[in-house]
Parts: structure tokens; sequence; C-alpha cells
């Protein structure tokens, strides 16, 4: 199939207003597709096309409703980074801290802390899921310009640096990856899902991955709106410590953005009471009725959950 000729910015609103897209002013297009890629705006128009193939729109579709929908994500992801970070600094804390203080130092390398769990590489190797990780870590580690750490590697070099360490450099995604193959009877497990308001270390996982999937999708500026999530934390929860559903949840909810923010929501009243992400998202949510926030999962009787309504 042949390439397809690059677009100018002109052509792009030409395509646009031939695709049925409408402008209360047709002005400022060119500095929002200058500045924003049409591709990138393109998924917050993809739900009102008429016509997948012809990619038609449904009448009274605004170029300007679309910069707002636009914003309105932005605005959302930056919230919500603001609880990623609280939640990936108590987790890395709460597991240099117990962990440290029962098998010392080191205790990320003991292999006998660790499901033996087996894992093939694209090349083909076979690893243990533990080996992997820990070989990401010392990446990581080795990467960092941190003033700590390049003292460390100038002052012992070749030795293993300790979990305090090492740990600070580690990714959401790596913390999570480490906590999951901790060994399940590992008491140590247990308190660091405790002390983040959870009865099972599993529940834990299960929201860890899912956060740090959405974490990926912030960090890279990409959308939330609309998406359906391929990461879904647990939300059966064996008897909640906290606040959660008291009622059940839809498929929509589960699948789209509305069931993981809670759960950050939820983690974040216990690693840092007084936050303000909950009232944020409401105000934001208050600023732009026009915004279908259904298309998040907020949908049903969603503000009657106590999680959403009491402080």
């Amino acid at each position: 199939m042949a390439n397809k000729p690059a677009y100018s910015i002109a052509d792009q609103i030409a395509l646009l207003k031939h695709r049925g897209m409408l402008f209360r002013n047709e002005a400022d297009a060119p500095h929002f597709l200058e500045n924003i890629s049409y591709y990138r705006l393109k998924g917050y128009w993809w739900d009102l096309q008429t016509d997948r193939n012809t990619h038609n729109l449904h009448a009274n579709t605004y170029f300007e409703d679309i910069i707002e929908r636009y914003n309105f994500d932005r605005q959302l992801r930056l919230i919500l980074f603001d609880a990623i970070e609280r939640i990936e600094i108590a987790l890395r804390t709460k597991m240099i801290h117990h962990l440290s203080m029962a098998y010392g130092g080191l205790w990320y390398l003991d292999s006998t802390l660790f499901e033996n769990t087996q894992i093939t590489l694209r090349d083909g190797t076979i690893k243990t899921i533990h080996q992997n990780t820990v070989e990401e870590l010392q990446k990581e580690f080795n990467r960092s310009q941190e003033i700590f750490i390049k003292d460390h590697r100038n002052r012992y070099p070749g030795q293993d640096a300790d979990a305090w360490k090492i740990m600070e450099t580690a990714s959401f995604g790596t913390l999570s990856k480490l906590y999951k193959a901790m060994k399940n009877q590992l008491p140590e497990k247990a308190f660091i899902a405790q002390e983040m308001g959870l009865n099972l270390h599993s529940e834990l996982s299960s929201w860890l991955e899912s956060i740090n999937y959405v974490r990926n999708i912030i960090a890279h500026h990409s959308r939330l709106w609309s998406r359906t999530m391929v990461k879904t934390p647990r939300h059966n929860l064996n008897n909640p410590k906290g606040q959660w559903f008291i009622n059940p949840l839809t498929p929509v909810q589960s699948k789209k953005p509305f069931l993981i923010i809670t759960s950050m929501i939820y983690l974040c009243n216990y690693v840092t009471p007084g936050h303000q992400i909950k009232s944020k998202i409401l105000t934001l949510f208050n600023s732009n009725p026009n915004i279908q926030i259904y298309k998040l999962g907020f949908l049903n009787n969603w503000r009657n959950e106590p999680l959403w309504t009491q402080p």
C-alpha cells in the first residue's frame, strides 16, 4: 500500500470540515493543530463518528468541544499523577522498611524470599520473575544520576547496594513486580497490604499492576478519556478496612478509569490522610459540566458511594 501524503494544517482543517466537524472560531484551529497533533486529538472525537470507515462525524460536533475534552483529560491526568506519586513513595518506603528490618539490606537478592515462577523472555532465555526483576532493578540503579547513588558507585565499585539505596531508583513497575513475586507466606507482604488498607496481598498486587498501567499512560501523556482499561483492579474485596463500594459495579464502571481512580483514592486515604485528590477531581468535574464523565465510567449512582461522598 502506498504511503499517504502528509497533510498541511490547512488540509487537516479541510478534512475535518469534510467529515462534518464544525468550528465556532476556525481562526483558532491552526494554533491547536500546530501544537497538538491531529492523531492525538483524534482519540477525543473517535466516539463521535457515525461511520468508522468514512470517519464522518455526528451533527453538531464542534472542534472547540474536542479541545475542551482534551484539556479536561490533561487536567485529570495531572491530578492522578499526584496520587500515583503518593502511592509509589509509600509502597517503596514500606518495602524498604519491613523487609530490611526482617531480612537485612540485601533482601531483594535473596531468592528464598521469592516465588520460583519462571518466564520465557523474547530471546528464549528462561529466568525466574525474581531474577528478571532484579536485573531490571540493577539497570535502573546503574542509570541513576542521584548523588547518593553516584557516591555508592564511586565508593563501593562492584558491590551490591542496600535496599534503602537501590530501591529509591526503582520504577513503579519494578516495585509492583517485586512485591508480587514475594512468597505469599511472608508476613511482611501482608503487613504492607494492611498498612495500605487491604486485607489481602493479592488485592494490593492487583491494584498496583493496574495503577502502574495508568501511570505509564500518564507518563506518555496518552489519553485516559473514554479508554477501556487493559488492566483492571480487583474490586470484590475481602472485608475492606476502609470505605469501598456499597453497590455492585457495572461492567462499564469496572473497565473504564473509574475503578482504578477509585482504588487510588482508597490507597491515598491510608498513605496520605488529608490529601486533596478526591476534592480536586470533584472540582474538575464541577468546573466542566459539559464533559460527559460517564465516558470515564462515572455513571449510575457513583455520587452516592461513601468513598466519593464522605470526607
